[in-house]
């Protein structure tokens, strides 16, 4: 079951080791990498002269990247081969050699399934991309579960999704072939509502059958409609969700509220839900709750199916002799086995699942594929501005929240002790760099990329339009926490403003854009007035004249953006690499781990799984 290599390196690393030394190495000593990955970001662009690419940008590259076309310099970053082209200078090209040299590889190996298509009942709510997750996902586990119970001769009987969100994961395990017992985790209890709702349509569960009058409940409900606002049938509804109708009385619950009845059968999987919000990786809330079911030994019979060595053994002791199942009881811990999952668990979520392993006895593997970078937390907390390249994480004035980095948050990046203590101070990655690692530059287009080049220029164009009008002003210089007379960086940066999403028509040109923005901005209460003062003066001439002036300099913008997103493929790595890492770091607990690549990338980019199984 596991890899060949514990990392998916490159070839030009002999060991994993090696990888690591260099990676650790690579990132804390390479000024442009630091600069494209932290140390700027899109807002400045304008904002400052000279500005970000004349700076950033070594000037020998600037020839070759001014006449080069957006998909031919994705080419050339990511997938010629750079000993046959020519043009770049040397520079660049050892550059690009060096952010793929220091990538994880994401190549995905098809293998055979043991379901190679979801049911339709199963694949409901689903889209093409989470299709292809779960159907690969689901027979990942199935055959991780198998590989723990050959090496611990312990069989995994409850499978623990953490978020589990839909349960599209869960739902897949539960149903045939795999047959699994499924606790799904989440903290919503809208999803799970909604997971339940989905649950319906396959054999694992069926809605609470009740017996009414069809034309009485009609009229009655037409009576509430007219009688009642909308505000006091809400409420009504919910008060009638919760009463228990009498053994006559008539049970006016609509269809959405009635009770979801899962059944279980032998050799049949099951789903319960826990509505938890998790914190950090203690299961000691949840494992309790576990309902009592009855767990068959498909997994033993599976293993001694395939004629592995020792399969009779694991089938003995997973049947207990002639008895075709075990009683798993909601206050036995002890013979529950669990295994922790999770497709792409946001955050420090990631960090939850896979510290579980060593936190909770009865958790012994985690298969966590974790996504949401930029919702992860600091564990050093704010950067060093000991070097005056990574940009701060500076708070937008109309955010609602303080600066996450700030909270030296134990449960956030780095988790491994290594990456934490390099070279004394650790490897920190602001909020810049661990968004730009969710790019996937491999799977743009060029209709794609140039759609979102334009909302980035227009954007960053605001910015500089905001900044003229006073609506936003330059950061306050930020002081090393160190000495009083340490040198204070430049100040080159700007307020942040958080726009979101506009509408489609918004992006047809800058006026429009600059029109969009500064409608929504001017709906926040606290400084939408202020706003409104400041670009209300504005006329569609004078925005004409910012389009006019910087529109040239728009296509340094997108290939500023494209190195940038090409070289956080180590940012990512690095992430990765720090999970496996804190894995390694607990060798006692740890019997295996590694990472690999479980989706096909054009699919689903983040891709990587994390694996670990206990002693």
């Amino acid at each position: 079951m596991a890899p060949d290599k514990p990392l998916p390196f490159s070839s030009e690393f002999n060991t994993a080791e090696e990888y690591v030394d260099s990676l650790l190495d690579f990132a804390t000593t390479s000024t442009l990498f630091q600069t494209l990955c932290g140390g700027v970001h899109i807002l400045d662009f304008f904002t400052r002269e000279p500005g970000l690419y004349e700076s950033v940008i070594p000037e020998e590259w600037h020839s070759w990247l001014s006449n080069c076309s957006s998909m031919e310099l994705l080419d050339v970053l990511i997938r010629d081969d750079l000993d046959n082209v020519s043009g770049p200078s040397p520079s660049l090209i050892k550059y690009i050699k060096d952010i793929r040299k220091h990538s994880l590889q994401r190549q995905y190996t098809p293998r055979k399934l043991k379901q190679s298509k979801l049911p339709r009942n199963v694949a409901v709510g689903m889209v093409p991309k989470k299709i292809h997750e779960v159907t690969n996902f689901a027979d990942y586990v199935d055959r991780l579960a198998e590989d723990v119970a050959i090496q611990t001769n312990k069989n995994i009987t409850h499978y623990v999704d953490f978020g589990s969100g839909q349960n599209y994961l869960g739902r897949a395990l539960a149903n045939p072939p795999y047959n699994k017992h499924i606790i799904a985790v989440e903290g919503r209890e809208i999803n799970i509502n909604g997971a339940k709702n989905m649950d319906i349509f396959t054999s694992l569960a069926e809605r609470e059958v009740v017996m009414r009058n069809k034309k009485i409940y009609r009229k009655q409900m037409d009576d509430d409609l007219s009688q009642d606002t909308q505000k006091e049938k809400e409420e009504r509804i919910a008060a009638k969700s919760q009463t228990i109708p009498t053994e006559n009385g008539a049970d006016f619950r609509p269809y959405r509220d009635l009770a979801t009845i899962y059944t279980t059968g032998e050799g049949q999987g099951s789903i319960q839900y826990v509505e938890q919000r998790l914190n950090d990786g203690d299961l000691s809330e949840v494992i309790p709750q576990i309902d009592h079911v009855e767990v068959e030994s498909n997994l033993a019979a599976s293993v001694a199916a395939i004629g592995l060595e020792g399969g009779s053994s694991h089938q003995k002791q997973c049947c207990h002799g002639n008895s075709s199942s075990i009683q798993t009881h909601g206050g036995d811990n002890a013979k529950k086995s669990l295994m922790t999952i999770s497709i792409h668990s946001c955050g420090n979520l990631s960090h939850h699942g896979i510290r579980s392993l060593l936190l909770n006895p009865s958790v012994n593997a985690v298969a966590i594929v974790g996504c949401c970078y930029n919702l992860l937390t600091e564990r050093l907390g704010p950067p060093t501005f000991k070097n005056p390249i990574l940009r701060p994480n500076l708070q937008p004035v109309n955010a609602r929240k303080d600066r996450e980095s700030a909270a030296f948050d134990p449960h956030g990046y780095p988790m491994s002790q290594r990456v934490a203590t390099h070279n004394g101070d650790g490897i920190r990655l602001n909020i810049t760099a661990r968004m730009m690692a969710v790019q996937a530059p491999q799977n743009w287009t060029e209709k794609e990329s140039g759609a979102f080049f334009t909302r980035h220029y227009y954007r960053a164009l605001l910015q500089k339009v905001f900044l003229d009008t006073g609506v936003v002003s330059a950061a306050p210089p930020l002081h090393d926490g160190g000495d009083a007379g340490s040198e204070t960086p430049k100040n080159d940066r700007t307020d942040p403003v958080i726009i979101g999403s506009l509408r489609k028509g918004c992006y047809v040109s800058f006026v429009h854009y600059v029109k969009g923005a500064v409608e929504k901005l001017t709906r926040d209460p606290a400084r939408g007035k202020e706003i409104a003062e400041k670009m209300g003066t504005l006329t569609d001439e004078d925005i004409e004249v910012y389009a006019k002036k910087y529109g040239p300099r728009k296509k340094e913008l997108s290939i500023m953006w494209s190195l940038m997103a090409f070289s956080a493929g180590v940012v990512e790595s690095l992430i990765v690499t720090d999970r496996w890492l804190y894995l390694k770091e607990h060798p006692k607990l740890v019997k295996d781990c590694w990472v690999e690549a479980v989706f096909d990338y054009k699919q689903s980019p983040r891709n990587l799984v994390v694996v670990g199984i206990k002693r």
